[in-house]
């Protein structure tokens, strides 16, 4: 009986000692969409400054959307008042076929 209990010891030790663990899959979450830095606050104004004048500008209320296109990307930036000013809040950017596209990219093509 003894020898039984060192042989079962034996290899229950050595079925824990062998079993390999599965790696953790991480699925990779894609970065939070970041504002472009040097759109987020702009006036209308500084916009059209910038861009040029707007394909589109649609209102809403007390909000603006200005849209401007060029020969890859829409641009659309949303201005809500601030302090009694409307500036950019929000931006999204789009290939012309309607997919997301890289904001720095699209705002380096209009410019």
């Amino acid at each position: 009986m003894r020898r039984f209990i060192i042989l079962a010891s034996i290899f229950l030790l050595a079925g824990c000692a062998t079993r390999q663990q599965q790696p953790e899959i991480v699925t990779p979450q894609p970065p939070p969409e970041r504002e472009p830095v040097g759109i987020v606050g702009l006036t209308a104004q500084q916009l059209v400054g910038h861009f040029g004048n707007p394909a589109l500008q649609v209102r809403e209320g007390t909000s603006l959307k200005l849209q401007f296109r060029g020969r890859t990307c829409v641009l659309d930036a949303y201005l809500y008042p601030q302090n009694n000013v409307l500036r950019v809040t929000h931006v999204d950017t789009r290939t012309l076929s309607g997919v997301d596209s890289d904001q720095a990219a699209c705002i380096a093509s209009l410019e």
